[in-house]
């Protein structure tokens, strides 16, 4: 009789797989006994971890911190220098 494997949900950390456990702390460079705390607390989902892990360090930032981002939408073929005439 063929019995189907049984998957494993990639979404969540099993605790007792070292492997995994040690991928996730080391992603988000957590010690295990953190990640354990984190996983009681919250649960097993590594979604909601990683958004845990991302409140706390946003909230030990100090006050006057200012996260930039740029992006860049466009880039452009020509360099336009002001007062110079357009060659023919």
């Amino acid at each position: 009789m063929r019995r189907p494997k049984i998957q494993t949900s990639r979404n969540k950390v099993d605790m007792s797989d070292d492997a995994q456990v040690r991928v996730v702390t080391k992603r988000l460079k957590l010690s295990q006994d953190e990640l354990t705390a984190l996983v009681s607390r919250i649960g097993n989902s590594i979604t909601a971890i990683s958004k845990e892990v991302a409140q706390q360090r946003a909230a030990k930032l100090p006050a006057g911190t200012v996260i930039a981002s740029v992006t860049v939408t466009e880039t452009t073929a020509e360099l336009i220098v002001p007062n110079e005439a357009p060659a023919n």
